[in-house]
């Protein structure tokens, strides 16, 4: 198990455990796997912050 997985694993399991029922929950649970998906990826050196930053900056035009 990389730590993609290791991160997405442990964002859903802190959105379960954060909130519990209904749209709402599904909602938390959907931002925390999101959270803990980048923070497995950054971790595994496949995600760069700093590019990213880069991009979003370029896109608005600053």
């Amino acid at each position: 198990m990389n730590g993609t997985t290791l991160g997405l694993l442990a964002g859903l399991a802190l959105g379960f455990a954060g909130a519990f029922g209904g749209f709402g929950a599904f909602v938390v649970v959907l931002l925390f796997g999101a959270i803990g998906l980048l923070v497995g990826r950054w971790l595994d050196g496949e995600l760069d912050v700093a590019e990213l930053v880069r991009s979003a900056q370029r896109r608005s035009g600053r």
